[in-house]
């Protein structure tokens, strides 16, 4: 039994708590209750948080920055089951997921400490032709002016994480708008980084209205680089205003895990469960399309079945709920539809697909045309969908046959097979025997064709995209 709250936190401006000229609630999507509200922040106080940080040149060295880091990721695992309760009142997704994302949250403060003690700098002998002399070649990479920030609301921290703690990490200021629908968990965390010892004026969390922010953020002459994770049309928006600026965009994905002939069946089972539901279905990584080799579909789809029934879905504060909610009844209800349209365009629905509210359980569905909405689209929710193929030639096709190219899993023991899906898939990542969302806070993360655009994310790519490199040369006796 859960115990009602109410956070009301304020947004911190070079120090100072702002609450705006007014606030927005935020509801619990199980009961659809509001729990806390966020400011509405003026175009004149989103500007003045974009002026500080575009002023601020944070003095830190290498060292002293790690130590912020250190001690924000310590911060965060100390409160962390407060936190991630929390995340569950903003987003109702369930503990199990919530407490994961604690700790995804702090591996990226962590991992983003070390490489806050990286020298990436080279060094080029300069005569190695005719045309050279005796000289050394220096690069050093010194942050940009300002980082501007937009993240969704899938994942309430560790989103923000991934655009804060590199930033910090590279020495470069940002300002943040987290998602309307979750902002609690980026409020919490802005004040953490402050308390860490980062300089009030460089760095900030907004709330508000989304086009205000987004508009100053893009009309603000110091802003070097946007970085944004979200919708497809909106992240085609923000390319098309940014001109010559950079932009780092990750725009969702369309997963497919590639079940083959020689498969474990049973680990391929798990994968597609776990995979399509974990976070109730709500990560750009997950499983939306289980493809499945003719020859094995029927042994794939009762497992598939059998593993489903054992989920729990009910109330996200429940220790035994495995899923919770979606993050409101619109987004349900947008899946609930595909699932109807899939059905009646020659799926077979096994089980799941009862709608209460927000919730859904989850849909296992089988025989589902490769062009069915369902499929072809980014479907943000629990579903499992198994779409057959003939062989290997028809999954690729299958695999690639969508605007999207994320990620990918192939569960294979043959290593042809799987050599020619690495070659062959056009996804940013594939994972062998693995869900396609595998990833640690480290390695590079992001897409092709409608899937994103620009540097990748991850703490390292993502220091990268955030400074730019400079060259010196020096003469070399």
């Amino acid at each position: 039994m859960t115990t009602a709250v109410s956070y009301d936190l304020p947004c911190i401006v070079g120090g100072v708590e702002m609450r705006g000229r007014a606030s927005f609630e935020v509801t619990y999507p199980y009961t659809g209750k509001p729990i806390g509200s966020a400011p509405v922040l003026s175009r004149d106080e989103i500007e003045r948080a974009l002026d500080l940080a575009a002023a601020s040149r944070p003095a830190l060295d290498r060292f002293e920055r790690a130590q912020v880091l250190e001690r924000v990721a310590d911060r965060i695992r100390e409160e962390g089951d407060e936190l991630a309760r929390l995340i569950t009142w903003e987003s109702g997704l369930c503990l199990k997921d919530t407490r994961y994302e604690i700790t995804r949250a702090v591996d990226v403060f962590r991992f983003a400490a070390g490489e806050a003690l990286r020298d990436e700098g080279l060094v080029y002998a300069c005569d190695t032709s005719a045309n050279g002399r005796a000289r050394r070649a220096y690069t050093t990479r010194e942050p940009v002016r300002l980082v501007a920030a937009i993240t969704p609301f899938n994942h309430p921290l560790n989103q923000v994480a991934h655009k804060v703690a590199p930033a910090l990490a590279a020495g470069a200021p940002i300002v943040l708008k987290p998602s309307e629908k979750t902002p609690l968990a980026a409020l919490w965390l802005g004040r953490a980084i402050l308390e860490a010892g980062w300089p009030a004026d460089a760095a900030a969390i907004v709330t508000g209205d989304r086009e205000e922010i987004l508009g100053a953020m893009l009309d603000h002459p110091a802003v070097e680089v946007v970085s944004f994770t979200g919708g497809v049309e909106i992240g085609k928006a923000i390319a098309d205003r940014l001109g010559y600026r950079r932009a780092v965009l990750e725009l969702g994905g369309n997963d497919p895990l590639l079940v083959l002939r020689d498969a474990d069946l049973d680990l391929a089972a798990r994968l597609a469960v776990s995979g399509a539901t974990k976070n109730s279905g709500q990560r750009c990584t997950a499983v939306k399309r289980v493809i499945v080799e003719e020859p094995v579909a029927d042994d794939v789809a009762a497992r598939i079945e059998a593993l489903t029934a054992e989920l729990v879905v009910g109330d996200p504060f429940d220790e035994t709920t495995d899923v919770g909610t979606l993050i409101d009844e619109d987004a349900a209800m947008l899946v609930e539809r595909r699932v109807a349209d899939a059905v009646r365009d020659g799926a077979d629905l096994h089980r799941g697909g009862e709608r209460n509210g927000a919730q859904l359980v989850p849909p296992v569905l089988d025989h589902v045309p490769p062009d069915a909405e369902l499929v072809r689209e980014e479907t943000f929710g629990p579903a499992v969908p198994i779409v057959r193929a003939l062989d290997l030639d028809d999954m690729l096709g299958i695999a690639n046959g969508t605007r999207y190219g994320l990620s990918a899993g192939v569960v294979s023991n043959d290593l042809g097979a799987v050599t020619r899906c690495i070659r062959e898939l056009r996804s940013g990542s594939v994972n062998v025997n693995e869900v396609p969302g595998y990833r640690t806070e480290l390695t590079p993360f992001g897409g092709v064709k409608a899937s994103g655009l620009g540097v990748k994310e991850g703490v390292v790519e993502a220091m990268r995209g955030m400074t730019n490199v400079k060259l010196y040369t020096l003469p070399w006796p």
